[in-house]
């Protein structure tokens, strides 16, 4: 070997060791050089995860290195699983692709729904920026008014695909209850559910109660809607005097069955990242979403649009899709039989 190509390879090894020894935050440096950030949303433009996608995305960016441009992409499909299955299967991997997914989405793959082609133990959870509370409403005239009204009369509700709430929850009730819900179908959002009641033709939702708030302000104020029931990890201190959805069940199997049907209530708005990330590029991500929470602007932004900001961290989703996956098989088949 010459003296030359033995410098050349010393010059190799030197190259390839200060790389190996180079900081996490040094080898992320250059992701998103002459690239952006997409935005995945999982659902079509105007309802609630649209306009949390966007409002993240305008403000995240400022967290992440080079502050690339986020550009939001709608991919409405099956509630958003089809949004899921594509940052779960085909988005790289490198950081350049995030997404929001619906919340009950996660319960898809244990209840065995059609079009769950993805595995939320190993999905990537960045966050949320809120918890929710989910409310069935109906509108001024409609025959329910009351959950009396719901034994005894049918709500025509509108729904926006499995794995949503719009659909799950009142499928559900149906046959946990014996509540009496009509569904329809095929709304792309919540917001074209909104303008069907306006319409007069569907009658209510079954919807965040941050949704309704942000969407149509003026419908509680104003008396235009009636909120008949909430649900989630627990009462909404907003919502006093408003029944709470376990205040229905009869025995402890129907308790356990409601919390299950509710718990994508406490994974709330969240945003997600492909599987099997370098852990720099993940902690990355997580970081800068936690950052963005914290932001005067995003906050700002947050309010004008009222939408309520309560984080929790990737770390809390993940955890809490663990103790989710954990349910007794029984009561998971049982609401997966419900919800399909």
């Amino acid at each position: 070997m010459s003296f030359n190509t033995r410098l050349l390879v010393a010059a190799g090894a030197l190259c390839a060791a200060a790389l190996a020894q180079t900081p996490a935050a040094a080898q992320t440096s250059d992701i998103y050089a002459n690239k952006n950030l997409t935005m995945i949303i999982g659902f079509g433009p105007g309802g609630g995860y649209d306009l949390w996608g966007r409002t993240v995305g305008r403000h995240i960016v400022k967290y992440l290195p080079g502050n690339p441009a986020a550009v939001p992409q709608n991919m409405p499909g099956a509630g958003s699983y089809s949004a899921a299955a594509y940052i779960y299967n085909i988005a790289p991997k490198d950081g350049t692709v995030i997404g929001i997914i619906a919340r009950d989405a996660a319960l898809g793959p244990i209840t065995g729904a059609e079009g769950a082609r993805f595995d939320p133990l190993k999905i990537s959870w960045l966050g949320t920026p809120t918890t929710e509370t989910n409310v069935c409403i109906s509108r001024a005239g409609a025959d329910v008014q009351s959950v009396d009204d719901l034994y005894k009369k049918t709500l025509i509700v509108g729904d926006t695909g499995a794995g949503t709430g719009t659909r799950s929850y009142p499928k559900a009730l149906i046959d946990l209850l014996g509540m009496k819900f009509k569904l329809i179908s095929g709304f792309p959002s919540s917001s074209d559910v909104f303008l069907a009641m306006e319409r007069g033709e569907v009658d209510g939702i079954c919807e965040s109660l941050d949704s309704v708030k942000g969407k149509r302000p003026d419908w509680l104020p104003n008396n235009k809607v009636k909120v008949i029931f909430q649900g989630g990890a627990e009462p909404s201190a907003e919502l006093k005097g408003v029944p709470f959805v376990l205040d229905f069940a009869r025995n402890e199997e129907e308790k356990q069955s409601l919390t299950f049907l509710y718990a994508g209530q406490g994974i709330g708005r969240p945003f997600v990242a492909p599987p099997n990330m370098a852990p720099e590029r993940l902690a990355m991500l997580r970081k800068a979403f936690m950052e963005t929470m914290k932001d005067a602007d995003f906050i700002a932004d947050a309010k004008k649009q009222k939408l309520d900001v309560e984080p929790e961290d990737g770390e809390h989703l993940e955890k809490l899709i663990r103790l989710i996956y954990a349910t007794p098989k029984p009561i998971v088949d049982k609401i997966g039989a419900l919800i399909k």
